[in-house]
């Protein structure tokens, strides 16, 4: 369900190309760590504009006012909404081939894999019913590099099932075009629940659809003991997650209502590095020299409850200030520091909608992580 490592896409080039070029500039590392904060806050508005929107209805200030990033940073980082809107998906895939990576499936049988891989995305998009809207719902109606995507996916899943015809003398009868119609067929019914907003598990398909993909290739007896095989207990974690099953987009700066530019980025940092920092070292520290710009990045930072001055009150006069990061301030640092260049550089990474940066899974893997191989 992703991008082959011999198949780039322009998305992927333009973003490695982005980022080399970035580093080579002055200031290069903080410049490529900021370009992948801005990418991530835009392609989770994307994401959220395409489900409060509709795909045909999204257009790049949608994005832009959601993410609360420049229309100049967004044609930095895409080419235009179409390229953001598919790198969005292919963040999604790689969210779900972690899942599947996490899943062991080697020396199962065939009907066990599948089954185990069905189960591993019915359950991800029962937590992650934003993600699932988007991924099933809205890119069926996204535009030719979207919909292009979507039949690479459903051909990949046709070949899983199609190893079916390797389990007998019987399925060995069914052709390629069985296969297809099968996932044509569950792709349907998952579209139209989430369609109609129900509220369902969708895991409550599994026996349904697992009867319907085992029955013209093992028969009826093998697609009744799967309609009445019970399903998986959920994972604790998924049960957990479940009360935040719209909120599966997340933002590196989440709650903050600031443009992050390199400027605050550097101020921020300085500071987290430095407790205590007067204006004039907090500049030093982020190469900004105009007392002028520091005071008043400063005060944006103590506006925005991100940074606070000890000695605000009860100053002696002459004295210079000292700040410190607040908690939320704190967070803001963190996740500043958690795009490093080297993230930046892997094109593959799922580091986009969600948590997945730092699992070394990338969207290009699920195409084999559903079968197992």
């Amino acid at each position: 369900m992703a991008v082959s490592t011999r198949t780039r896409r322009p998305v992927a080039r333009s973003r490695a190309a982005a980022a080399v070029a970035a580093e080579r500039a002055p200031g290069g590392q903080q410049h490529a760590r900021l370009a992948e904060i801005q990418r991530v806050r835009l392609l989770a508005a994307a994401v959220r504009a395409v489900d409060e929107l509709g795909y045909a209805d999204t257009t790049v200030a949608h994005i832009t006012s959601r993410a609360r990033v420049s229309r100049r940073t967004f044609y930095e980082l895409f080419t235009d909404r179409e390229a953001c809107l598919a790198a969005a998906l292919e963040d999604i895939l790689g969210l779900i081939a972690a899942e599947l990576a996490a899943v062991d499936r080697d020396g199962l049988a065939w009907r066990e894999r599948v089954r185990s891989g069905l189960w591993t995305i019915l359950s991800f998009l029962d937590r992650e019913r934003m993600l699932a809207r988007v991924c099933v719902v809205q890119a069926l109606r996204g535009g030719p590099r979207v919909l292009a995507r979507r039949e690479e996916i459903l051909g990949r899943l046709a070949t899983v099932v199609d190893e079916g015809r390797l389990e007998s003398e019987r399925a060995a009868r069914c052709t390629p075009v069985t296969a297809e119609g099968l996932v044509g067929a569950a792709f349907s019914i998952v579209y139209a629940r989430l369609l109609k907003g129900e509220r369902r598990p969708l895991t409550g398909l599994l026996g349904e659809l697992m009867g319907m993909i085992v029955l013209p290739y093992q028969g009826p007896a093998a697609a009744r003991r799967e309609q009445e095989r019970p399903a998986p207990a959920v994972p604790a974690r998924a049960a957990r997650e479940e009360s935040t099953v719209d909120d599966g987009v997340a933002d590196p700066l989440g709650g903050v209502t600031m443009r992050l530019t390199y400027r605050t980025a550097r101020i921020l940092e300085g500071i987290a590095e430095h407790p205590g920092a007067s204006n004039r070292e907090a500049g030093e520290r982020a190469g900004i020299l105009d007392p002028g710009q520091v005071s008043k990045l400063l005060a944006r930072l103590e506006r925005l409850g991100l940074a606070t001055n000890r000695t605000g009150e009860g100053r002696v006069m002459g004295e210079p200030n000292a700040w410190t990061l607040t908690s939320k301030g704190v967070v803001v640092a963190r996740n500043i520091r958690m795009y490093s260049p080297a993230d930046v550089g892997s094109e593959g990474a799922p580091v986009g909608v969600s948590s997945s940066a730092g699992r070394g899974v990338s969207p290009s893997d699920f195409d084999t992580r559903l079968g197992g191989t």
